[in-house]
């Protein structure tokens, strides 16, 4: 976790999504955002930030436009992806936020409430 933030009066974990995936960390830069995603897990929403290097647009891409993600043999994890989107003749990965984060790490970020603090 690399901290949190205040949204909206809501306490929201940040994950850095360079420690999540193993690359190595770099500074922040005016680029660096944070997206906000909500992310089910065992029939619970929780709402969670990825500190991401950069955004460079957002899509809307058609389901049809959606193909399986490729096989990428048995040293790299592909659970995570939802699909390879195609968009103006080039390809976009398509994360599966659900699988991307555990439940056992979700748990480590949950907010602190307060009958919890003794």
């Amino acid at each position: 976790m690399r901290g949190v933030i205040n949204l909206r009066g809501s306490v929201v974990p940040v994950i850095d999504m360079r420690i999540k995936f193993g690359l190595p960390t770099v500074d922040d830069t005016v680029d660096t955002c944070i997206i906000i995603v909500e992310v089910k897990i065992d029939n619970e929403t929780s709402v969670v930030g990825a500190l991401v290097d950069s955004v460079q647009e957002v899509l809307d891409i058609e389901g049809d436009q959606i193909e399986p993600p490729p096989r990428m043999g048995s040293r790299m994890n592909s659970d995570f992806l939802h699909g390879m989107g195609k968009h103006d003749e080039r390809f976009v990965m398509i994360l599966n936020i659900d699988k991307v984060f555990s439940s056992d790490e979700l748990a480590m970020v949950q907010p602190v409430k307060e009958a919890d603090v003794v």
